[in-house]
């Protein structure tokens, strides 16, 4: 009912279609990922994680590689799930699922991105994090598997125990931490490590 008010106002009938992406990029609540909650009480949301890993950055940017732009960091990082509103979440270690997740997020990117003006600047940064080749980027794909990481330590493995997942696939999951977040890599390696003595991860 507001966008049609707008609508029929020429000097803020430009606002319809952002307030419209508005409406549209809700449906990310609905998104439902495998992690778990610190609590384990459910299981987190897309639109969670993104805010999630959005104030890691804040928290964490004394960390961040030289060169790192933390605010654009913390944009990167609200816009590069929304994909998930058309392709779904892919769980990590879903080898079927990651097959075609890059074809099914390019599609969904295709059609969210075009759906408001000034999209292709959000897509651009969706683009550069997926790449992970900047700073920026470098540092929001660390902080991408970092926040579910501490979810699966906080829930005695949750995922990893559900799924049966082995040290090599953690390891391998968590790699960008190393040059994302060098100085806590240490720590993420001896976790992971205390993890499968725990029973929580599958030693290989």
């Amino acid at each position: 009912m507001l966008t049609s008010r707008l609508a029929q106002d020429p000097a803020l009938a430009p606002l319809v279609p952002r307030l419209a992406f508005a409406l549209e990029i809700d449906r990310l609540k609905g998104v439902e990922r495998r992690t778990w909650l610190a609590d384990g009480s459910r299981r987190e949301n897309s639109a969670e994680h993104s805010w999630h890993i959005a104030t890691l950055a804040l928290v964490l940017a004394d960390l961040a590689p030289p060169g790192t732009d933390v605010d654009r960091v913390v944009r990167m990082l609200l816009v590069h799930d929304l994909v998930e509103i058309d392709a779904g979440d892919t769980f990590a270690f879903d080898a079927v699922g990651l097959t075609d997740r890059d074809a099914r997020e390019r599609l969904a990117a295709d059609r969210l991105y075009a759906l408001i003006p000034g999209g292709e600047r959000l897509r651009a940064l969706w683009e550069e994090f997926d790449a992970g080749e900047t700073p920026d980027a470098r540092y929001a794909n660390a902080l991408d598997r970092l926040a579910p990481l501490l979810l699966n330590l906080a829930t005695e493995g949750g995922t990893w125990r559900e799924h049966g997942v082995q040290r090599s696939a953690v390891r391998r999951r968590m790699a960008p931490i190393a040059s994302g977040l060098a100085a806590i890599w240490p720590a993420v390696q001896a976790a992971i490590d205390d993890a499968v003595d725990a029973g929580w991860v599958g030693p290989d």
